[in-house]
């Protein structure tokens, strides 16, 4: 690990001027992939600024009769919380389904989100990686692809979001508090928050130098049945092939997002249209425009079966036709 300095901040807004200011500097909050990145030396922060303490660890009801989560929430907290499990069922599933009891203790809501690709090349120094190094190549597109994406790609970088908790807020249209070195505050959607990697995939996301996030927003809650489905290749502490969040009604109107075959959470309205006509014709339309290689093909259909799976759990609920 190479060498770093380190300061705690008293402020938000002192926290994103303090990595602003500084060359190579990072937020640290629970530090569950940062830190195995240091070990790796994928990342080589020259100063941390710890946020911990900032007291954004609280979840409030907002004004509109939705939910405003502090940034330093922890996923286990988050889970529990007894509006998240009553209200957003689906968010509780999907953090659930993601890493270990002790992981989820320590990482942050916002931590989550910004958490990077576990492509084996990013990891990997010896190997060429836009993500890593920009220009310097992606290794993934003649090698192995099997867990990496086939929406958002492009020549420059075919990894995956790797996340569960994001695709849970995707289908709940969350919005990103953040505030930025001059003190101005922004709500990102969630839809524009991850990024595609058409060009720079070395930046994950819209976030500016310094940008801090603060909070995630929820809209008021929608009802219908709640559904988190993840397929992957063990049965736990283990990364989505596919997975697949959706919020079924009792019309059988609904809505999904898929995780682990693009640069992002996907989902599209135009694919939610389709949900009474099945997951045939709904996942066609989601994955219009996916690029595969010859060892990830595979997700096209799967991301169909995954769907099909949880509209049948939906019909046994009473809650889609």
């Amino acid at each position: 690990m190479k060498a770093f300095t380190y300061e705690r901040a008293k402020s938000p807004a002192e926290a994103a001027r303090a990595v602003n200011e500084r060359t190579g500097a990072k937020f640290i909050a629970g530090g569950t992939n940062l830190i195995d990145l240091m070990k790796i030396e994928v990342e080589t922060p020259t100063h941390l600024v710890d946020i911990n303490g900032l007291g954004l660890d609280t979840v409030e009801r907002t004004e509109d009769g939705g939910l405003r989560i502090g940034a330093l929430v922890s996923n286990t907290d988050l889970a529990a919380h007894e509006t998240v499990r009553r209200d957003y069922g689906v968010l509780t599933r999907a953090i659930v389904a993601g890493a270990s009891g002790q992981l989820r203790n320590k990482a942050t809501t916002a931590g989550n989100l910004l958490q990077r690709t576990r492509c084996s090349y990013f990891y990997d120094t010896n190997q060429p990686c836009n993500k890593r190094v920009p220009g310097s190549g992606c290794a993934a597109l003649e090698g192995y692809s099997r867990p990496l994406g086939m929406l958002g790609v492009s020549e420059l970088c075919i990894a995956t979001y790797p996340g569960d908790m994001a695709v849970a807020m995707r289908v709940l249209d969350a919005g990103v508090e953040t505030v930025k070195p001059d003190g101005t505050t922004r709500t990102i959607p969630i839809a524009d928050f991850h990024r595609t990697w058409d060009t720079a995939p070395e930046r994950d996301n819209v976030l500016e130098k310094g940008e801090l996030i603060t909070a995630v927003t929820l809209p008021k809650p929608l009802g219908g049945t709640h559904i988190y489905r993840k397929v992957r290749d063990r049965a736990s502490y283990a990364f989505a092939l596919v997975s697949v969040a959706a919020v079924m009604q009792p019309d059988g109107t609904g809505r999904f997002a898929v995780g682990g075959v693009g640069s992002k959470p996907w989902r599209s309205a135009a694919a939610d249209a389709q949900l009474r006509n099945g997951a045939s014709a709904a996942a066609r339309v989601l994955t219009q425009g996916a690029v595969t290689t010859e060892e990830n093909a595979f997700k096209v259909p799967l991301v169909e079966r995954t769907l099909a799976a949880v509209l049948a759990e939906a019909r046994a609920k009473g809650n889609a036709a």
